[in-house]
């Protein structure tokens, strides 16, 4: 059986709900639902789709690079949203990173997220 990684991204909601920001398993690193949460807590760019969505991806690449692997090594995202009409917003960040990269990428509506304030939250997987 292959080593397993914790990666932890310091979010509050980790040890309440019981989840690692990412893991990897031997070549994979697959990073859980992450939020727009601001380096000193809180939303960061609230009300700004782009800007949160900036913010997902940076913290989706620290845990990625924590787990042994590189941007360059994701396969697959995931936009997850909670107004399907902010999609090109989100889109044009996710592009700023992934634009020569180009894993396949889902984009999708939910009705919430657990913060009111969160409008995107990013997944992704990787193969290192």
């Amino acid at each position: 059986m292959s080593e397993r990684t914790l990666v932890s991204s310091g979010s509050y909601l980790e040890p309440v709900i019981g989840f690692s920001r990412a893991v990897r398993v031997g070549n994979m690193i697959v990073v859980g639902g992450t939020a727009p949460i601001a380096a000193a807590g809180g939303t960061a760019a609230k009300g700004d789709v782009y800007g949160q969505t900036r913010r997902c991806l940076e913290i989706v690449e620290k845990a990625i690079r924590d787990a042994g692997g590189s941007i360059e090594n994701v396969t697959r995202t995931r936009i997850i949203l909670t107004d399907i009409a902010l999609w090109k917003d989100a889109a044009r960040a996710h592009a700023e990173v992934f634009g020569v990269i180009r894993p396949v990428t889902t984009l999708m509506q939910v009705m919430a997220f657990v913060d009111p304030d969160w409008l995107v939250e990013i997944e992704a997987e990787a193969v290192v």
